[in-house]
């Protein structure tokens, strides 16, 4: 099965690409990692030409790695409502494009993440970003925090869902 994670964004939307195979005799499942990085738009445009950049990038990615399910971190609260209406309406791009392709999606709060990969939910970034590099073994942490989470998202749906 292969897992698109998304950590939505207006400025940086991180992706992160896994693929997780059930071990045979009911053990975890085995991760590989098959990409992570982050759609990044300019602050000039108008919001409607940043959001159309997000979804052509997204949907190449939905091309390329034809996932199976898309996870995606759901926004519950923010302390700056502007932040939180920019991010909210770069979700709703990225579930179009989901629902476009007939993709599954599956939505998971960050406390609910964070402690699936960390153990606690309160983790910080470098704890996730640590947790994610041991978890499929990558050679070093992403340094983005938007691909850490990403992948961290998709982590979380393989443990929960597989």
């Amino acid at each position: 099965m292969i897992i698109i994670g998304i950590d939505p964004g207006t400025a940086r939307t991180g992706f992160g690409i896994v693929r997780a195979e059930k071990k045979k005799k009911g053990g975890k499942s085995n991760l590989k990692c098959l990409g992570y990085g982050v759609i990044e738009t300019k602050p000039g445009p108008p919001p409607e030409q940043r959001l159309k950049k997000t979804h052509l990038e997204l949907a190449k990615l939905l091309n390329r790695y034809k996932p199976d399910v898309l996870a995606v971190e759901n926004i519950y609260f923010f302390k700056n409502f502007k932040t939180a209406m920019s991010v909210s309406e770069a979700k709703g791009v990225i579930l179009l494009a989901a629902a476009k392709k007939k993709i599954k999606v599956c939505q998971f709060a960050p406390l609910e993440v964070k402690m699936g990969i960390c153990g606690y939910g309160r983790a910080d970034k470098t704890q996730v970003q640590r947790m994610v590099k041991e978890i499929l073994a990558l050679k070093e942490a992403p340094k983005s925090d938007d691909a850490a989470d990403a992948l961290a998202i998709a982590i979380c749906y393989s443990f929960k869902k597989l």
